[in-house]
């Protein structure tokens, strides 16, 4: 079992991952700034060590003693990112390349980075993508991951620091906070909750891939635990639902029908990406994945459950 400290701990794939590290047996340091104070994962024997990610010696004193470093923390969202592009560059991409000095400096032996394989290969018009097609970002935030992958293999190449690049589809699923700007599920869940209307980007055509986080930290343990091949994989469900599939499936689990405000498409939205996970699956196997529907389901108990929904 390894010493793992995940960076963005009481994040939304952070959390979950804090969680399933923690029931495989490994020694789990939780770095985030716990701005809402409690822990949001459920595992008892973590160390928990609040720290600003924008603090080169917290990032130092986080990484100390560790042998595996995940890296799950953003700064921003696409839609954040997209109205100052800066503040993608100074604090993602900058104090990312903080945290790959001071991974070297601790000896670190590994860091597993989540990217994003929901924008980074851009508009390209293929039915799926795989690790070997372009990468052709047309978004900041997009942008600001592959620049950060570029950083790691530039690390990896002069400092010997190993790496892994997860591109993460679109993961949904509980502890994903419904009032942000960022997750079309929880977004909707939570206005049908409340009794508004929803809002669409275009005629619901657009398609994206959707997993359930804790499919995606199976995935990510799988690759953690196991003998790696190459250094960038996708993980998703490797199917693709449009946003109006993906509303017939919240009817369907909430039996409720809601007003649609349409509005238009952002330019730097992605018509459609799958992600292509064969890599995966032909070195780690094939694993059940939790159904659209029930996804949701889960979803929206925990979101009705919540005092402030």
């Amino acid at each position: 079992m390894a010493d793992a400290v995940v960076i963005g701990a009481n994040g939304f794939i952070g959390s979950h991952l804090v969680d399933g590290l923690a029931r495989a047996g490994h020694r789990v340091r939780a770095f985030d700034r716990f701005s809402t104070r409690t822990p949001t994962f459920r595992s008892p024997e973590v160390q928990v060590l609040q720290g600003e990610f924008l603090s080169r010696a917290d990032l130092e004193h986080a990484v100390t003693g560790q042998q595996y470093v995940f890296h799950f923390l953003s700064t921003t969202t696409p839609a954040t990112a997209e109205a100052d592009p800066t503040l993608d560059i100074r604090t993602n991409v900058a104090q990312t390349v903080e945290l790959l000095d001071s991974c070297v400096a601790a000896g670190v032996e590994h860091l597993y980075f989540a990217s994003t394989g929901g924008a980074i290969y851009g508009d390209q018009g293929l039915a799926e993508y795989s690790e070997s097609d372009r990468a052709l970002p047309v978004s900041p935030y997009a942008i600001g991951k592959l620049t950060i992958e570029h950083f790691l293999h530039y690390y990896r190449a002069t400092h010997g620091l190993r790496s892994t690049v997860l591109r993460v589809s679109n993961p949904f699923g509980t502890r994903q906070k419904p009032h942000s700007k960022q997750g079309l599920i929880p977004i909707v869940l939570r206005q049908i909750a409340l009794g508004r209307p929803v809002v669409r980007f275009g005629d619901g055509s657009m398609v994206r891939d959707y997993v359930y986080v804790e499919d995606l930290v199976q995935m990510v343990l799988r690759i953690a635990e196991g003998e790696t091949h190459h250094d960038l994989y996708n993980l998703g469900s490797g199917v693709g639902y449009s946003v109006n599939q993906v509303f017939d499936s919240i009817r369907r689990v909430t039996g409720q029908e809601f007003e649609i405000v349409e509005r238009p498409v952002p330019p730097t939205f992605v018509d459609r990406v799958i992600l292509n996970t064969d890599r995966f699956r032909s070195e780690f196997g094939a694993q059940p994945l939790t159904s659209l529907d029930d996804g949701i389901r889960l979803t929206y108990d925990e979101i009705r459950g919540q005092i402030d929904v």
